[in-house]
């Protein structure tokens, strides 16, 4: 079986992969404080969790963005499960062909959720990553990933709706069932989630002029409740980036047989 674990700004995706199929994925909160010792402590308490058997784990494979966090996490493997395991970064053969500026600085995570989609999904595709920032990536008809668009994630909008303002609360991202809110609770999260899928919408049809017609596939916290408001079709899969870390680790040679 196959570890994979994503490391975000917000939070970690702790998965394990049985040949193609997720035998689970977890979710816990990214510290980067968290030493070595203690990220071991967690991902054996949520294998036990999860009943699987950690002797059955052969293989592991991290995404991170956050450094810190990287060390600590490839020790832990390391220390729990006797592995070195593989970091997705330059030297890794990922299959995808990256067509930006400086294709150094794309995050792991970006790499991971566009080989997902470009293994997955009809090109050329629409990636969405619903996270702790929101990013919408472009794979041209021949899968090369050439672009994308960055701006405040659901969840900084709620922050900053509440820690620059005097009067106004911070609110859940809950859904709701009108755009026009009656109070203010609700017009804030009508506000930021119904205008977040406005926004997806609208960057979609812009990719479409330049790309042709497109998939479009949604992961990340905030894709269940933010494609349902969009007017276009959207798939979510909330284990992207975990796919693409799976696809990515039989790329360089290995495969799962357990």
């Amino acid at each position: 079986m196959l570890l994979t674990v994503d490391a975000g700004n917000t939070n970690t995706v702790i998965a394990v992969f049985k040949e193609e199929k997720a035998v689970f994925v977890s979710r816990v909160n990214t510290d980067a404080a968290r030493m070595a010792d203690q990220y071991a402590i967690i991902f054996r308490d949520i294998l036990k969790l999860y009943e699987t058997d950690i002797n059955g784990i052969d293989g592991a494979i991290i995404s991170s963005v956050v450094p810190p966090a990287t060390r600590q996490i490839i020790a832990a493997a390391k220390m729990l499960l006797g592995i070195d395991a593989l970091v997705v970064g330059p030297g890794l053969k990922t299959g995808l062909n990256i067509r930006i500026d400086e294709p150094s600085s794309l995050g792991a995570d970006l790499v991971c959720g566009a080989v997902a989609a470009k293994a997955l999904y009809p090109a050329p595709c629409v990636a969405v990553d619903l996270g702790t920032v929101t990013k919408v990536m472009a794979l041209d008809k021949d899968g090369a990933l050439i672009g994308g668009v960055l701006a405040p994630g659901v969840g900084i909008s709620f922050e900053a709706m509440a820690g620059k303002t005097a009067l106004l609360p911070l609110v859940g991202a809950e859904r709701v069932e009108r755009v026009i809110g009656t109070n203010t609770a609700d017009s804030i999260r009508a506000g930021i989630l119904i205008g977040a899928a406005c926004m997806l919408d609208g960057l979609i049809e812009r990719f479409e002029a330049e790309l042709g017609d497109c998939s479009a596939v949604a992961t990340g916290g905030f894709s269940e409740i933010i494609a349902p408001y969009c007017k276009r079709k959207i798939t979510v899969n909330k284990n992207l980036v975990s796919e693409g870390m799976r696809i990515i680790y039989e790329k360089n040679g290995y495969s799962r047989s357990n």
